[in-house]
């Protein structure tokens, strides 16, 4: 997990410039960090964006208690999965590490809502397509068993066309990451999912 630590350090010094305290954090992988219009999309509810670069859900658990230390949040979205199955991790892997995270978020924070936005599908990860519609499987089936404060957000669905390919327009060049078009579509989904039930 050494290769983590520039951008852990990086996350680290922004929480000593933030001046205030945030309601809201997001955190997991690139799909997170790189959502540059997130402070504006989710100004009413003070958000901070802990996504670090390459995050796989294993990282996510392994920094947990060193990013989160600073912050008393009211709720929390997490966007992290992909990156492990894309190193090669089983669905079932990344299952237990979310069923980690959600003991460590407990431990730390209680009964807070928390939302766990699915895997998106990729045009770069269409090999592995199958693997992700599994991921999400197990982890939607675990939150259902969870209390009333967990969510999961399905944005899988909403980014296929009529036959289950990932839409073009929602990706940048590399078919991985995601286009402006694709943060807008996040954004009312989350805004939805958040506004509906807390």
């Amino acid at each position: 997990m050494y290769w983590y630590e520039d951008e852990i350090k990086r996350l680290e010094n922004d929480r000593e410039k933030l001046g205030y305290d945030p309601e809201t954090i997001f955190y997991g992988s690139s799909s997170i960090r790189m959502w540059t219009s997130l402070y504006n999309d989710f100004s009413e509810i003070k958000p901070v964006n802990l996504g670090f670069g390459g995050s796989t859900l294993a990282a996510c658990v392994w920094f947990f208690e060193r990013i989160m230390a600073p912050y008393h949040p009211k709720r929390i979205i997490i966007y992290a999965g992909d990156n492990d199955l894309g190193d090669g991790r089983h669905p079932e892997e990344v299952f237990i590490f979310f069923q980690q995270l959600a003991v460590k978020i407990n431990k730390q924070f209680g009964d807070l809502p928390c939302y766990y936005v699915s895997l998106k599908p990729s045009p770069a990860r269409l090999a592995i397509v199958d693997k992700y519609k599994y991921t999400n499987s197990l982890i939607e089936t675990e939150i259902a068993k969870y209390g009333d404060n967990w969510q999961f957000i399905d944005v899988y669905k909403k980014m296929i066309d009529a036959n289950g390919r990932p839409q073009s327009e929602n990706y940048v060049s590399d078919g991985l990451h995601l286009s402006e078009k694709a943060y807008q579509l996040w954004k009312e989904v989350i805004n939805d999912s958040i506004t509906g039930n807390h």
